[in-house]
């Protein structure tokens, strides 16, 4: 009896090693999302760091040999963040990878108090390096340079785009000329702007005959009809 009973429990041992399915190695999976992270950042400016997170040890999944990485929806590039990792098989599965992605850049901060409305000079900022943590950061000086303060700031801010707001080319009350493009021909004719505008933001343009059309303003001081 006892001899039966151990033979059952051999050929159970052994039955559950045929059947079972080989398992997918964590170090590939992570390895698919570091080389995502690498191509997807590759052409930001300054220095990038990519660390991949550990995966759960306790997570079983079936060995794929067809492994795509992906950005979940909602997932950003940047900071703490997930990569997903899909098995491409008939019994695929998807599994999101912890990730923390940093990039230095050469920051823009104000060297002095900037007052509401000011135009700034290369001289009002310097650069600093620093972490690109957050939407909007201005790392390059051409994206200050003659543009407005929207309100005042302190010394030692780091610059947004959204602190900035270009000059007026439009002013309200101007006639302007507004221009339609085609293929090969441009119609043109004129309006008062009902709105302030800097280049390439919307300006509302009523026509001689009274109707009122949305137009985008030109570093000219014109503004254009889209088709």
């Amino acid at each position: 009896m006892k001899r039966t009973a151990c033979l059952i429990l051999s050929l159970c041992l052994w039955s559950s090693t045929v059947i079972a399915a080989p398992r997918q190695d964590h170090a590939a999976i992570r390895a698919v999302a570091y080389t995502y992270a690498q191509e997807q950042t590759r052409t930001l400016p300054g220095e990038v760091s990519i660390k991949i997170g550990a995966i759960d040890p306790r997570l079983m999944l079936d060995a794929c040999s067809a492994l795509t990485a992906h950005l979940p929806a909602g997932a950003k590039l940047q900071g703490n963040t997930s990569i997903g990792v899909r098995c491409n098989a008939a019994r695929g599965w998807t599994i999101l990878v912890p990730a923390k992605i940093s990039v230095t850049v050469d920051l823009l901060v104000t060297r002095k108090p900037l007052a509401q409305g000011s135009i700034l000079a290369a001289s009002d900022f310097t650069l600093q390096r620093g972490e690109m943590d957050r939407p909007n950061l201005l790392a390059s000086p051409r994206q200050a340079i003659g543009r407005i303060v929207k309100y005042s700031l302190g010394a030692g801010q780091v610059l947004r785009a959204d602190m900035l707001r270009t000059p007026n080319v439009i002013r309200q009350g101007q006639t302007v000329t507004l221009a339609l493009p085609g293929n090969g021909f441009l119609v043109s004719s004129e309006g008062h702007a009902l709105n302030d505008a800097g280049a390439g933001a919307d300006v509302r343009i009523r026509l001689a005959t009274g109707r009122v059309v949305l137009a985008r303003a030109t570093a000219s001081g014109s503004a254009e009809l889209a088709r």
